[in-house]
C-alpha cells in the first residue's frame, strides 16, 4: 500500500478532478445521535470543511455520496459549494458511475473515500482509493492508501492537503495565510472560491 509522500501516490494524486466522499464515518466519526423527538443529529469538523473549499479553488469538484437521507448533510454541502450531494444511495459505484458520466470522467481521475462494504467496489476501482483508519481491515486493505487520522476528526482535511500538494498549490496556500493574505484574493485557479472556514 503506497503511501501518502510516495511518488506512485503522488502520479495517481496529480490526475484527480473529482473526489468523492462517503460522509458517515468519513465525514462524520460514524456515530448518530438523536433526540428524543427521533430528529438526527451529525457533527462535522471544521478543519474538513476549511480543506474541501481549499481543494475546489484548485479546481478539484467534490462530491458527497452517501446511504443516509439527512438535511444536515445537504446543508453542510451547501455552506462549502459542494454541487454533488448524493443521498439514499447504497449502490456507491452506480451513483459513483453516474456522475462520471456526467462530468465526463474515467477512473483514473478520481479519488474516492469510504469506510464500510458499501464502498468497497468504488475504492477498488478509484484511480485513488482512500480509506480511513476506523474501517474495517478488509475495506482499508482494498485501499491505495488509508488515512493516519480517523474519519470525523481531520481524514478529509489529511486528503485535501496531499491532493493539495501533488495539485503543487500547497507551498502558495501556505504562503498566502503567513502573509496574512486571504485566497479569495489570491485564489488557486480560476475557478471562484467561497469564504474561508476555520
Amino acid at each position: 500500500m503506497p503511501s501518502a509522500t510516495s511518488d506512485g501516490f503522488s502520479v495517481r494524486a496529480q490526475k484527480i478532478e473529482l473526489l468523492a466522499l462517503d460522509v458517515d464515518g468519513v465525514l462524520t466519526d460514524g456515530r448518530l445521535y438523536f433526540h428524543a423527538d427521533g430528529s438526527e443529529i451529525k457533527t462535522f469538523h471544521t478543519q474538513d470543511g476549511h480543506r474541501l473549499k481549499l481543494l475546489q479553488q484548485s479546481g478539484i469538484k467534490i462530491a458527497l455520496i452517501t446511504g443516509r437521507e439527512s438535511p444536515m448533510v445537504t446543508r453542510r454541502a451547501v455552506a462549502l459549494g459542494i454541487e454533488h450531494i448524493i443521498q439514499g444511495r447504497d449502490d456507491k459505484l452506480a451513483a459513483l458511475q453516474e456522475l462520471m458520466n456526467q462530468l465526463g470522467l474515467d477512473f483514473f481521475q478520481v479519488a474516492y473515500c469510504g469506510d464500510d462494504l458499501p464502498d468497497l467496489a468504488a475504492i477498488h476501482l478509484a484511480g485513488l482509493g482512500i480509506s480511513v483508519p476506523n474501517a474495517p481491515p478488509y475495506i482499508q486493505d482494498a485501499a491505495d492508501w488509508v488515512t493516519q487520522t480517523p474519519g470525523g476528526f481531520g481524514a478529509v482535511r489529511e486528503i485535501c492537503d496531499r491532493l493539495l500538494e501533488a495539485r503543487g498549490c500547497w507551498e502558495r496556500v501556505v504562503e498566502t495565510f503567513l502573509q496574512g493574505a486571504s485566497l479569495s484574493d489570491h485564489p488557486l485557479s480560476d475557478h471562484s472560491s467561497a469564504d474561508e472556514e476555520g
